[in-house]
């Protein structure tokens, strides 16, 4: 689950103009795809009549799924912020030395698959399954949703307010608590919602370390068969949980997201006084050392010790026919997503008013709904429609379907960004000398907003090979991915198997990381 970028560069502004009706029709099929699963979804669960749905709530079985998968999700939470403002203040506000590195070691987990982490914790430590393996994978996993928004607003807060706390006599770790972590809160917030509501949707960890919470649920009713009413009502009540996390997360993004770098006193921010750590230097990076080995090192070790030793290890036509099936298919998901979502970019980003507001978050039903349930509901639509039943059944076109619904908001977060920092008045000139439409999208839009094309393209290339999920439901019964082959010899715990799937999935998702990560450092 990516973070939205929110900040525009001095002097980006709006279109204040009334947006031509035909402008929008270029945003319906996106609108369209974003919102059919779930509203699917709902009316397939009030189908089922309420004596069904009263007797499904009453079953002790969903109320341990609500507490397992709330309790994770919380316990996740609280460790992604400790962590999470942790680093973001070591990189941000003392002289602690390789900063820079520090930054990219607390970026990087981001690019493994999180059952690719559990993978190797299950198979490095004997018996880590359960509840605390799971919230320590997923912790470690995750905290990079707050260290790099926290760092981002690290970057804006006034040290001014910082030096006058010191002032009054308040020592550092005081004027800490009761100045920097009220100015960072909206990020860090904002960043732990994120992690739960990525925690929410994981599945392939908690299946790995054998948890259940409500993916797992929701896959083994599926899979029964006879349990279909059970899937489909498991699967709305995490819409909803999810839906109310990502409303959250937008009420506090939103307090946060006109922070502007300027004094108290209307002057320009100077950069913050650095906190000399001395000796204590040398615990601080044994602490980093021991988190670097925990979220990167286990990892590396158990995928290497694998792929060594392994004594059953896949066939190289298997690995190499998953990989190109992985790109493929991740190839096609980034051009369909693209295409349905840059119009929507350039739309929301030029006009204001409810139309536009209400289209952006639309898009955004995706990041909150997650893969097992926009699959399910997918599942069930080509079930019971009948032209869906006969041509998009289990078909790679009804797949790529599924995974425009969950990264459409992957690619809007980079287009916009890119649409709000291009001066529309351009357009306007190119207008006014006589240019058509589609010759001023190609002479002066798309060559302005390629830059967020490219990254938001990146980002959707990068997830669609890691999906898992969705997959898994989807899927055409003669494909596998690397993410699907993973999944399959770790339930049987061919280990050794599976360890050359995972370190290509790592290999392969590095590359796009790197080149977003080269570029947004850069800028």
């Amino acid at each position: 689950m990516p973070l939205r970028s929110t900040l525009l560069r001095p002097g980006a502004t709006r279109t204040q103009r009334v947006a031509p009706g035909w402008s929008y029709l270029w945003c319906i099929p996106a609108v369209i795809v974003a919102i059919t699963p779930l509203i699917y979804l709902w009316v397939r669960t009030s189908e089922l009549g309420w004596e069904t749905i009263d007797g499904l709530l009453r079953r002790p079985r969903l109320l341990e799924m609500v507490g397992n998968t709330l309790i994770l999700a919380a316990t996740v939470t609280v460790g992604v912020l400790v962590i999470g403002i942790t680093t973001a203040f070591l990189v941000s506000r003392t002289d602690i030395r390789f900063r820079a590195l520090i930054h990219i070691l607390a970026a990087l987990p981001l690019a493994a698959p999180t059952y690719v982490t559990a993978f190797a914790w299950r198979t490095t430590f004997t018996g880590f399954e359960g509840f605390w393996p799971t919230a320590i994978v997923l912790t470690l996993a995750t905290f990079p949703y707050v260290h790099l928004p926290v760092t981002a607003a690290l970057s804006r807060t006034d040290p001014a307010l910082e030096d006058m706390s010191r002032s009054l006599g308040r020592g550092p770790w005081t004027t800490f608590f009761a100045v920097t972590i009220r100015q960072i809160a909206p990020a860090a917030i904002a960043g732990g919602l994120l992690a739960s509501l990525y925690v929410l949707s994981d599945f392939g960890a908690v299946s790995i370390l054998k948890y259940e919470t409500f993916t797992t649920a929701i896959y083994s009713s599926h899979r029964l068969g006879f349990a279909q009413d059970g899937a489909l009502l498991y699967s709305s009540v995490l819409a909803l949980i999810a839906l109310a996390v990502l409303a959250s997360e937008w009420g506090v993004s939103s307090r946060g997201r006109n922070v502007r770098r300027t004094r108290a006193d209307g002057g320009a921010v100077r950069t913050a006084r650095r906190i000399r750590l001395g000796w204590r230097q040398v615990p601080i990076w044994i602490g980093i050392g021991a988190l670097t080995w925990a979220s990167l090192g286990v990892m590396a070790w158990s995928l290497l010790k694998w792929n060594i030793v392994g004594v059953s290890q896949a066939g190289t036509a298997e690995l190499w026919s998953a990989a190109a099936t992985s790109l493929g298919l991740a190839a096609v998901a980034t051009v369909a997503t693209m295409l349905l979502i840059v119009p929507v970019g350039l739309y929301v980003a030029r006009h204001r008013g409810p139309l536009a507001a209400v289209t952006e978050r639309l898009m955004y039903i995706g990041h909150a709904l997650p893969g097992i349930v926009v699959g399910l509901s997918l599942v069930f639509m080509a079930i019971n429609v009948t032209w869906l039943q006969e041509n998009m059944y289990q078909t790679t076109a009804w797949l790529i379907v599924g995974y425009a619904v969950i990264f459409l908001p992957l690619g809007l977060g980079a287009v916009k960004a890119a649409a709000e920092q291009a001066p529309p008045r351009l357009g306007e000139v190119a207008r006014s000398l006589g240019r058509r439409p589609s010759e001023v999208f190609r002479t002066v839009t798309l060559p302005l907003t390629a830059p967020g094309i490219a990254a938001g393209a990146a980002l959707v290339f990068l997830t669609a090979m890691k999906e898992l999920p969705a997959t898994l439901l989807l899927r055409p019964a003669h494909i596998d991915t690397l993410a699907t082959r993973l999944w399959t010899y770790t339930d049987v715990s061919a280990f050794s198997a599976a360890a050359p799937f995972a370190a290509l999935l790592v290999l392969l998702s590095a590359i796009p990381t790197w080149l977003l990560a080269s570029r947004f450092g850069r800028n």
